[in-house]
C-alpha cells in the first residue's frame, strides 16, 4: 500500500476547486486534474474513492474553513447589532480572501452534490447562528422570520456586494469597490428591516 503525502493530497484538492471553477464538473476528469496535480491517477485513489468522494470531501474541507471564519471573533450570545456586523466582516473576508474557493461551494449549492455536501454541515457552526438568532429574537432585537427570509434579508444584500466588488463593477457596469463604509451603512439598512 503506498503512503500518503499530504502534499499530494493538498494539490489535488486545490487543483479540483480551481478545475471545477474553471469547467464545471462535468469539465473534472481523474485524467485531467491527476496531469493538473502533478501525479499519476492512481495517486488520487489513495486519497478518495472516486470523483463524488473527491468533490464531497472538498466541500467539507472548504465549508469547515469558512465555518471557521465565519466564527472567528463571534458570540452568539452578542446582541444582535453587533453579531450580525461582525458576521459581515468575517465573511466578507473569508470571500475576498477566498474566491476560488467561495465559486467551488457557490457551484456546490446549485448542483446534484449540494444535498450530499451540506447534509453534513458544521454543527457547531448550525448551532451558534440558531442560537444568535434565537437569542436576538427573545431579547426583542430581531423579528421572528421564516429562516429563508432571514438569511435572503441578512446576508444576500452583503453576498452581492461581495460579488460586485470582485468583479470590480456595480450596476450598469459603473466602477464599484467595497468599502467598510459601504458595509456598514448597507448593514444599517438590513437591521432596520430585521427590527421588530
Amino acid at each position: 500500500m503506498r503512503t500518503r503525502d499530504e502534499n499530494k493530497e493538498q494539490a489535488i484538492r486545490t487543483k479540483a476547486v480551481e478545475m471545477v471553477v474553471r469547467d464545471g464538473f462535468d469539465g473534472l476528469s481523474m485524467q485531467k486534474l491527476a496531469k493538473a496535480a502533478g501525479v499519476s491517477p492512481a495517486t488520487i485513489y489513495i486519497y478518495f474513492k472516486d470523483k463524488e468522494d473527491l468533490i464531497i470531501q472538498v466541500c467539507h474541507q472548504l465549508s469547515a474553513r469558512m465555518a471557521d471564519a465565519t466564527l472567528a471573533d463571534f458570540d452568539p450570545d452578542m446582541h444582535f447589532d453587533e453579531g450580525l456586523r461582525r458576521q459581515w466582516l468575517n465573511r466578507a473576508r473569508y470571500c475576498l480572501e477566498n474566491p476560488v474557493e467561495m465559486h467551488f461551494l457557490e457551484q456546490i449549492r446549485y448542483s446534484p452534490f449540494n444535498e450530499k455536501c451540506h447534509s453534513k454541515t458544521d454543527m457547531r457552526f448550525r448551532n451558534a447562528m440558531k442560537r444568535f438568532v434565537h437569542n436576538a429574537i427573545d431579547r426583542g432585537e430581531l423579528q421572528r422570520l421564516p429562516v429563508e427570509v432571514y438569511w435572503s434579508v441578512a446576508f444576500a444584500p452583503l453576498y452581492q456586494l461581495v460579488k460586485f466588488h470582485m468583479s470590480g463593477r456595480g450596476l450598469a457596469d459603473a466602477p464599484f469597490e467595497m468599502t467598510e463604509e459601504t458595509i456598514d451603512r448597507t448593514l444599517e439598512v438590513v437591521l432596520r428591516g430585521l427590527k421588530p
